[in-house]
């Protein structure tokens, strides 16, 4: 007796979805269409799911992402960190650095006010070391605040100029319309940018972020320890 085709529409029980295949999926959505394209719908129709199946994993997309960003953390290597404060700064911001370049989506939506604040604990380990080594150095607890702040700004402003550079290059992203460096400037408004020319393009693609870093580093932390009374 011949096979009948089987019926259209669903069947049965629902397939299963774990957190592990929600969490895959939605960074294969990011991946391939950015976070801001990143729903419960269409997360949803990734997996050939209801969106109400979803919602017996997660709450909304805010905590999809919250979820997405400790998973990533989560993943990273913990490096065993040296010894002098000083050090230990630059290499948990180095390590914060190199977590978000895999993934510079991750460095937009922390961005966001209060989202930091969200993460798991364990996924803070980079932001605990830095706080810590610049209060053993000498800062205030409030200074210390001050000198991750910096260091933040500093790191997303390198992530994000590159990540969308990148993204340009690769067409992406719309061409700059302003025109090209090579089209030269006027050197009697700006003489600086015309001794440099078409070479701006190559000078600003050079890796200068370890460097900065390390002067950005000693600048925040001698200036914050100079506000303090000796043996404050």
């Amino acid at each position: 007796m011949p096979r009948q085709p089987a019926p259209h529409g669903r069947t049965g029980r629902p397939p299963r979805t774990s957190r592990a295949q929600i969490l895959a999926a939605a960074r294969r959505l990011i991946d391939r269409d950015g976070w801001e394209r990143l729903t419960i719908r269409r997360l949803a129709a990734e997996l050939g799911v209801g969106a109400t199946t979803l919602y017996h994993h997660i709450q909304d997309r805010e905590e999809l992402l919250v979820l997405l960003l400790n998973d990533h953390v989560d993943r990273i290597e913990r490096l065993r960190l040296p010894s002098d404060p000083r050090d230990r700064v630059i290499a948990a911001a180095t390590a914060l650095h190199d977590a978000l370049a895999d993934w510079p989506w991750a460095a937009e939506v922390l961005t966001t006010d209060g989202f930091l604040g969200l993460l798991d604990a364990s996924a803070l380990w980079m932001v605990e070391a830095i706080l810590a080594a610049a209060h053993e150095y000498g800062c205030t607890r409030e200074q210390a605040v001050d000198v991750f702040r910096n260091v933040w700004y500093y790191t997303v402003g390198e992530i994000l100029v590159r990540a969308h550079s990148t993204r340009r290059r690769a067409g992406d992203e719309p061409p700059d319309r302003r025109g090209a460096f090579s089209d030269g400037f006027d050197a009697s408004q700006v003489p600086h940018l015309a001794a440099v020319g078409d070479r701006w393009p190559a000078l600003a693609a050079r890796d200068v972020y370890p460097r900065g870093l390390r002067v950005f580093v000693d600048g925040l932390l001698a200036d914050a320890v100079s506000e303090n009374p000796p043996g404050g």
